[in-house]
């Protein structure tokens, strides 16, 4: 039994709050300490409607986003190992809208009307987008294991050239954006044959902004082009990117060819894996920090809403109390850029804090600032007292319940495919290479490797440290690399190295020199054969 802070006689804390979970903890506090801040100050009508029980409740959710024919919809079926209700793939734009794939006993499509009136489903607050939207909007349920841990949405092409100028019916960019604010994980999805950003790619992309941490990139595809076409593609991805997400640090770009079709060019096969491999364990890691993210983006919109209340408040005191309002109102959404300096310096807040100037003005026009409401200080210090105390109560929370019971990785569909057996990544490469053969590997070359041995004047079958590490060095691994080999190769911890050490060795700086890791501890298969009889020895 958790309670947020120390808690007196009774099990309850000064306040009778009492919490069973992680996640009942952080609806409540956003019921009882920012949703009134939130309503006194028209937040949900500037910048994203009320959370609710489900928005706190439900799994980890992955959005796709790019660019028609770039393999949204057949990433999904990659990851999910079966076809989905309502998928259609083509070359053509064929996802005309959005599809929440989830998890159901019973295979089937549920309508975005029925499903935004389902308070279990957290797209309840889509419906202010309208018709429009919610008749291009399907939840696809179906029973699959990838689907019992993460759920995924996927979204229309987004269109490029001409096709852009079509209206879809609603507000597309800011249907993305309420996605990304609820979302664990924003895929941009990337053809390298198309890695051209149009407008309304941008549009989307720039929905997206103060959600950074969210969004990893894909390079799809990339089985089609060459080693050195595939440098020039991931060049040109970046400095198209760059142009957009306006940060000094690198978006994460993954590799590869996410389809169960053999690849094109082999080539980059092992890159290709490993890529493939580090987006898996992403994405396998949601729901261990689905608690985590909640509690962040808890703590984000907080501090937008803290800001918006000190805007408002601030627009209301400015008002005339009687004649001149309208001209005030003008002089002040003009002057809201100063505005945000005045507050930045009385209230040491971030600029970073702040909403998007245009928008914010373009939103006012249609308020009567007279009616604002004025500063209510009690409302925020119930949120300071909320980020200063009970986030941090609630941080030592997350950390014990993923003590007393981990939350289960992704598994299932391609996750299952290659994690065991000859087909795992890395099986029978660089440390485990002949790691199921009758034969110890390092005999394959130990000829080559006894003639080196021979020249650096053994004694008594045995080369001194000093004489080993004149060889080792021509290698040009750093220092502290050849420490660990020479650490791992000297089995009975004598100093010196015999002629099976040292050939250990000279394998070991092979492994290293072909880009593998080395280990912490030498594994069986490479102990050398003396090594081993002698520790059979009683």
């Amino acid at each position: 039994m958790f309670s947020w802070v120390k808690q007196e006689q009774g099990g309850r804390n000064k306040e009778g709050e009492m919490y069973q979970t992680v996640t009942e903890g952080l609806q409540t506090l956003y019921t009882k300490k920012l949703l009134p801040l939130e309503e006194t100050y028209l937040f949900h009508d500037f910048h994203s409607p009320a959370l609710e029980a489900a928005d706190f409740q439900s799994k980890p959710m992955v959005l796709l986003v790019g660019q028609y024919s770039t393999g949204k919809t057949t990433f999904i079926r990659y990851l999910l190992e079966q076809d989905f209700p309502g998928m259609r793939i083509g070359p053509e734009p064929t996802t005309d809208g959005f599809i929440a794939v989830m998890y159901g006993e019973n295979e089937g499509v549920v309508p975005g009307n029925a499903l935004v009136v389902d308070p279990k489903k957290p797209f309840r607050k889509l419906n202010a987008f309208g018709n429009s939207f919610l008749n291009r909007f399907i939840c696809s349920q179906m029973p699959n294991q990838v689907l019992q841990s993460i759920s995924i949405i996927d979204t229309p092409g987004i269109l490029s050239g001409e096709k852009q100028r079509i209206s879809r019916g609603y507000d597309f960019a800011e249907v993305l954006r309420w996605f990304g604010e609820r979302v664990d994980r924003i895929i941009l999805l990337f053809d390298a044959h198309k890695l051209d950003i149009s407008d309304e790619f941008s549009e989307a992309i720039r929905a997206f902004k103060g959600q950074d941490d969210k969004i990893r990139v894909v390079l799809n595809k990339a089985d089609q082009v060459d080693t050195q076409q595939l440098m020039r593609v991931y060049g040109a991805l970046m400095w198209s990117l760059g142009k957009v997400i306006n940060t000094p640090e690198v978006v994460r770009v993954y590799l590869g060819s996410f389809w169960a079709k053999p690849l094109q060019n082999t080539e980059n096969r092992r890159l290709f894996e490993a890529e493939s491999q580090d987006l898996f364990r992403d994405i396998q890691s949601l729901p261990r920090n689905a608690a985590l993210r909640k509690l962040n983006d808890l703590i984000k919109r907080a501090r937008l809403a803290k800001v918006h209340a000190y805007i408002i408040s601030y627009l209301k005191k400015e008002m005339p109390s009687l004649f001149g309002r309208e001209k005030k109102k003008e002089e002040l959404i003009m002057r809201l850029p100063e505005i945000y300096t005045i507050l930045q310096r009385e209230h040491h807040i971030s600029p970073g804090d702040f909403p998007n100037v245009a928008k914010m003005q373009d939103m006012l026009q249609h308020y009567d600032f007279s009616k604002f409401p004025s500063l209510k200080m009690k409302l925020i210090e119930s949120v300071d007292k909320m980020l200063a105390n009970k986030i941090a109560v609630l941080m030592a929370m997350i950390r014990e319940e993923e003590s007393k019971q981990p939350p289960a990785m992704v598994s299932g569909g391609a996750f299952e495919g290659s994690q065991d057996g000859p087909f795992g990544q890395g099986y029978g490469e660089g440390i485990s290479a002949g790691a199921d053969a009758d034969d110890w590997i390092v005999s394959r070359d130990k000829h080559r490797y006894d003639e080196l041995f021979y020249t650096l004047m053994p004694v008594n079958g045995k080369i001194t440290g000093v004489n080993a590490k004149k060889e080792m060095m021509s290698s040009r691994l750093p220092n502290t690399v050849l420490g660990k080999i020479w650490k791992l190769a000297d089995c009975d911890r004598d100093g010196m190295l015999d002629d099976e050490e040292f050939a250990l060795a000279q394998h070991l700086i092979k492994v290293k020199l072909e880009g593998y890791e080395l280990p912490t501890e030498l594994p069986p298969h490479l102990v050398p054969r003396q090594a081993q009889r002698a520790s059979s020895t009683p």
